[in-house]
């Protein structure tokens, strides 16, 4: 099996820049513990090379990130509600660990985004977003919450914005994703798109960038420090819950989940 994240560093991608693909179109890039663990190690790699002075952060297929690896939700034999602590500390971890970066990291999307997708989109410092993108944030749907993700996309999110989102799980596009401040763009090539900020960043020297790029998160740490460990034990609350079973195995068989009403179902078509 081909790994999960693909690395290259300056000399392939012929910059100053590292790229990390997310590459499992077979479970549309979904966060599974691997994948989690390989783009962490990716940006590590990126940030011990001295050559290196920003992140493009990419994927393969038609779908950027689909969200939590629902497969390994229910997996294994250890308690699920200590897998599931374990599960939210990862991702939490990772996305403390784009944020914090001193390397800008710059996500090129044109492909489908949701639930924990949101996280990673949340984390990066600029965001550029094509024709084929949508959004959804579809956690409410199936018992749980956008707890996790919540750390990296308040501080981005207007307040009504994220209360429909977070609320409805309707699908928009990359045009209103970037009107809520989602996303840095929309554009019609996300390639060119994504070159343009590459050139324009590349010229700041490592020191500038990184002092930079704090400024704009420091504000966004502090939210860590102060609600991670909350939200990583409400995230694994509600991954263990009866509901939120319910909602996993619904949404597995490929059906609507026992709390949907038929009048609800005919008004979401």
């Amino acid at each position: 099996m081909d790994s999960p994240v693909d690395y290259a560093g300056p000399a392939a991608c012929g910059g100053p820049f590292a790229r990390l693909t997310l590459n499992s179109p077979h479970n549309r890039n979904a966060l599974s513990s691997t994948l989690v663990s390989q783009l962490h190690q990716g940006l590590s790699a990126a940030e011990a090379d001295p050559a290196v002075r920003l992140v493009v952060l990419g994927h393969t297929g038609g779908t950027f990130c689909a969200g939590a690896d629902l497969s390994e939700a229910g997996g294994g034999g250890g308690d699920p509600y200590r897998m599931a602590v374990a599960r939210a500390r990862e991702m939490t971890a990772l996305l403390r660990a784009i944020v914090e970066s001193p390397l800008p990291v710059i996500g090129a999307i044109n492909g489908h985004v949701r639930a924990g997708g949101f996280g990673l989109v949340g984390a990066c410092d600029m965001v550029v977003a094509g024709p084929d993108s949508t959004f959804a944030l579809t956690e409410a749907r199936i018992g749980v919450a956008p707890a996790i993700i919540s750390l990296t996309l308040l501080p981005k999110l207007s307040p009504r914005a994220a209360a429909r989102y977070y609320l409805t799980g309707e699908k928009f596009g990359a045009r209103e994703a970037a009107d809520i401040g989602l996303i840095t763009m929309a554009a019609d090539d996300v390639d060119a798109a994504v070159a343009a900020l590459v050139a324009d960043v590349g010229r700041g020297s490592p020191q500038g960038l990184a002092a930079s790029k704090a400024l704009t998160t420091a504000a966004v740490l502090d939210g860590f420090d102060r609600d991670a460990q909350r939200l990583t034990e409400e995230s694994a609350r509600l991954f263990v819950s009866d509901e939120a079973r319910e909602g996993m195995l619904a949404f597995l068989q490929k059906r609507p989940p026992r709390w949907v009403q038929p009048a609800t179902m005919r008004a979401a078509d």
